[in-house]
């Protein structure tokens, strides 16, 4: 009987942990102030998220390559609880533009612009963020926020709601002492803290005051947010011609490069 009951305990306590961490959202995060993110975007395949984005222009969406399989993504903006219609708009993807030097076993290159099939119209709750208009180097223990929808921890569950993190900019030489010949220096960058990102929550920003200046890439395949292998983004700044290859005969973005 007193097995019994320790195994029950034991069951219960779980139970209770596992709640606790459902509340918490992206790892050791919180959730986000509803719509305080309003460029945030939601890639999804068959009505499920699979991918974070977020919007630069009223017509082009940022993400990461790899969020990408060849098919069919559906963007979703204006959103706080996915599973709430509270005035979110679900909007196609005429185009997608992967970058050509993408390599998906090393990720260099983890980047990738989506033409959206009309222009988005642009409001409280749905608005674009700045991206860097010219190279930009990001000092270490600058304080970011990373925001998704993603997995709760590897295994977990996803959240419905949009949830965020603060994190710093880790030095160049650490992450690379961490990832090796994974990390490249010229064009990703690692950050650290009690909270990040996890699976599914790829292709979200990462926002240095007001402006994206990373695209959340990849990190270990086991474990979340850990120091040891800490989470990896594309540096953006350095894809500016690239991106301007793509969105110039859109766009005005380009002729405002400073």
């Amino acid at each position: 009987m007193i097995i019994i009951s320790l195994l029950l305990l034991a069951s219960l306590l779980q139970h209770l942990t596992f709640t606790a961490h459902v509340d918490v959202g992206i790892v050791n995060g919180t959730e986000a102030k509803p719509h305080s993110r309003p460029f945030m975007v939601s890639l999804q395949k068959n009505w499920r998220h699979i991918c974070g984005g977020f919007l630069i222009s009223d017509r082009f969406v940022m993400t990461a390559a790899h969020c990408w399989k060849n098919e069919k993504l559906t963007a979703v903006v204006g959103a706080h609880d996915l599973r709430q219609n509270e005035g979110y708009v679900r909007i196609g993807v005429k185009s997608y533009h992967m970058h050509p030097d993408f390599n998906m076993h090393t990720f260099q290159n983890d980047i990738m612009l989506l033409r959206l099939e009309k222009e988005v119209e642009l409001n409280k709750n749905v608005m674009k963020i700045s991206i860097p208009k010219k190279e930009r180097h990001i000092e270490a223990d600058s304080v970011c926020r990373v925001a998704g929808w993603g997995r709760l921890n590897f295994k977990g569950k996803k959240s419905f709601r949009l949830m965020e993190a603060e994190v710093k900019i880790m030095e160049n030489a650490e992450c690379k002492n961490k990832w090796k010949d994974n990390f490249s220096v010229s064009e990703m960058m690692c950050v650290y803290g009690d909270g990040g990102s996890c699976s599914e929550d790829g292709g979200g920003p990462l926002v240095c005051g007001d402006t994206a200046v990373g695209v959340t890439s990849f990190g270990d395949s086991k474990i979340c947010n850990s120091r040891e292998r800490p989470e990896v983004y594309i540096k953006i700044s350095p894809y500016i011609p690239w991106i301007c290859s793509v969105i110039a005969n859109v766009e005005y973005f380009c002729n405002k490069t400073e």
